[in-house]
């Protein structure tokens, strides 16, 4: 105000942060003042401790904790068990900063910013939009650690899954839902690294396994479906096929598998998607991904007409069609009167021809079409590059699995509109 008065004009920006700050300054005074406890009353001198035991109140103690609005005292009750001499702190627990230098609405952040992007682009992004200092190390350890905490929320309810003890989800008939799922490689540490497919070198990558499920009610003008908006959740882990399949079943049941009038499995061609289809989701119509199935194709035009694009596309537009139309036994039946003078080319032909035969119940576009089903698994290919590719899979990232799988479940449970339902469930 001083230098408007002498200089006629005003620093924005400047007294914006300024009054930020007094601000925040005001609010800590002003929380740190409702932290200040009295000597407990003669009825609450005492507080039962684990041993068995009472533990008799000692005296009031102090301690500094980061706010929304900076750094508070709290000042609370300390107890004492003379039996076994564990001190304890009952308003730590009931304020959730037990074992705590953060407040809950801190970490609540800082796990929104942690699971957004790079952990010191959060710490920077705290610093400009909250006016908090805190460390790079601090927003990955409460990122990680939320995201642990939701997965083991998650294995539970899997293992009730498992045990036939979820609760009937009731509501509404669901004409028709789909599950999707999909593998994308993360790059990690050297400690977490397998065998690769290189014989003597390690595997940069570890696959994440992930799954979507999403509702379908109608399709468009031209008989295309149409996905149910906000409607899709993810799950997904760095985990076997065995104990994914096990995941993705809890989701499916959870979203209304048994009340979906028609029950969708799509994917792509990988044996280990239809082994979990046929084992956690049998009854359900299975489809392959149409544009992966495609690429078969153009990956085998380019190996029979190398550096000719003119024939590969010609190639092409001749036999395509047989797939399109869910013509797949002619199209295995050309594919194995292919005749050429490589092994290694024969040997794909005979690998490719295999794919289609195995696959060619799943391949029945225009039926799938006829009832206005999707054929391509375009959800589940989107949700790994937004999901995991553009949080994971960043120049220079290279994550633990315990890290990747904290940041993974976290993502998804915000991904999937979960995580004010979880904060919420996480106080009771």
């Amino acid at each position: 105000m001083q230098d408007r008065r002498k200089n006629g004009r005003l620093d924005l920006e400047a007294t914006e942060m300024a009054l930020r700050s007094a601000m925040h300054q005001a609010g800590a005074v002003a929380l740190s003042q409702l932290l200040q406890c009295d000597p407990p009353g003669p009825e609450q001198r005492k507080q039962a401790c684990s041993c068995g035991q009472s533990a008799p109140y000692r005296e009031l103690r102090s301690r500094c904790i980061l706010s929304v609005v900076g750094e508070v005292e709290l000042v609370r009750p300390y107890y004492l068990c003379s039996h076994c001499h564990r001190g304890q702190f009952p308003l730590d627990a009931q304020l959730d900063v037990e074992n705590q230098d953060l407040s809950p609405g801190v970490r609540r952040m800082l796990s929104v910013v942690g699971s957004e992007a790079p952990f010191d682009h959060g710490r920077q992004q705290m610093k400009l939009l909250a006016g908090l200092a805190v460390t790079t190390k601090a927003v990955e350890r409460t990122a990680e650690t939320l995201g642990e905490d939701i997965s083991v929320r998650q294995r539970k309810q899997t293992q009730r899954a498992l045990q036939f003890d979820l609760p009937m989800v009731m509501g509404e008939p669901i004409p028709i839902l789909y599950v999707q799922m999909d593998g994308t490689g993360v790059p990690v540490t050297k400690s977490e690294r397998t065998v690769g497919k290189v014989e003597g070198q390690p595997a940069r990558t570890r696959e994440v396994k992930l799954g979507c499920v999403f509702t379908q009610t109608t399709y468009d003008q031209e008989g295309f479906a149409i996905r149910d908006p906000l409607s899709t959740t993810y799950t997904g882990a760095i985990e076997t096929a065995e104990e994914f399949g096990k995941r993705l079943y809890a989701e499916a049941w959870n979203r209304g598998w048994s009340r979906a009038k028609k029950k969708v499995i799509m994917g792509d061609g990988a044996e280990w998607i239809w082994n979990l289809a046929d084992l956690h989701f049998p009854g359900g119509d299975q489809i392959v991904d149409l544009f992966h199935a495609r690429q078969h194709l153009w990956d085998l035009a380019r190996l029979l007409y190398p550096g000719d694009d003119a024939h590969q596309k010609q190639w092409i537009l001749r036999h395509q069609p047989k797939l399109d139309d869910g013509k797949i036994e002619k199209l295995v039946s050309y594919l194995c009167s292919l005749e050429t003078s490589s092994p290694e080319l024969t040997e794909t032909i005979r690998k490719t021809a295999a794919y289609f035969q195995r696959n060619a119940e799943r391949m029945r576009y225009p039926e799938f079409r006829r009832q206005h089903l999707f054929v391509g698994s375009g959800v589940i290919e989107a949700g790994c590059k937004t999901v995991i590719g553009s949080r994971l899979k960043q120049s220079g990232m290279f994550w633990t699995l315990r890290g990747a799988n904290a940041i993974i479940a976290l993502r998804c449970c915000r991904l999937s509109a979960r995580f004010e339902d979880y904060w919420e469930a996480r106080r009771a």
